[in-house]
């Protein structure tokens, strides 16, 4: 009498990619790799907007310039609208990532375990991550109702890029709420700019040193930038 030998069943392989971001170092390299999407961002949005200072026409046709990034070869705003929607994408998995990691750590680590010496050790950038990226965050949103899409912007309707933004900067309130968020841009900025090279393995203590200046230098740029805007039209430098 034949016997027949049952084969085991067979599991199925999941992708690489989505094993390695089911680990704290996956997450770390989404983190990392988002984040210079963003730090390329800040960096080349801040440089924009210094046509400020140059004259309503220029910042004007630079704001044009954005919506017509290489037509007529692509509709008109479609590059723009391409690159809005790899930001979008770059902010949605670092704000997922972020999260997911914060609970794997805390389950790893309980915060009841945490004693003050951990406190101590960690600077104060890197313990306030969570809360500086919340402030920028909300401020990414604020930021965008306010001179992208105009529903918080008081400038009269059909206003240029220009009278936007000096509208919006000639409010104390606004000009108040972009030096706070631009503030915790910046301790954002640099203990991410800082720990990216970690996450993603570029670390020699030889150049520990260099990694720190050039986060700093950065953040100094970037956020310095930003906070001269509405500074600016407050003490009547731009109007």
């Amino acid at each position: 009498m034949a016997t027949s030998t049952s084969q085991p069943a067979r599991t199925k392989r999941t992708p690489f990619l989505v094993e390695l971001y089911r680990s704290a170092l996956g997450k770390k390299y989404v983190m990392a790799i988002t984040g210079i999407v963003g730090l390329g961002y800040v960096l080349a949005h801040m440089i924009g907007n210094l046509k400020l200072y140059q004259s309503p026409e220029d910042f004007n046709r630079y704001a044009e310039f954005l919506r017509e990034l290489l037509y007529p070869i692509a509709p008109q705003s479609a590059v723009l609208n391409i690159l809005r929607l790899v930001l979008i994408l770059a902010l949605i998995g670092h704000v997922v990532a972020a999260y997911q990691l914060t609970v794997m750590n805390r389950r790893a680590r309980p915060e009841s375990y945490r004693g003050k010496r951990d406190y101590v050790v960690a600077d104060f950038a890197a313990r306030t991550m969570r809360w500086t990226g919340v402030i920028v965050l909300l401020f990414l949103v604020y930021h965008l109702a306010d001179l992208t899409w105009g529903w918080a912007n008081p400038a009269a309707a059909g206003a240029t890029p220009y009278e936007k933004v000096i509208a919006s900067f000639s409010v104390p309130a606004v000009a108040a709420f972009y030096l706070v968020a631009n503030l915790a841009l910046g301790v954002h900025l640099y203990h991410g700019f800082w720990s990216l090279f970690q996450s993603m393995g570029w670390t020699n203590r030889r150049f520990n040193a260099w990694r720190r200046s050039l986060a700093i230098a950065f953040t100094v740029v970037v956020v310095g930038g930003n906070l001269s805007f509405p500074i600016a039209v407050q003490v009547g430098l731009i109007s």
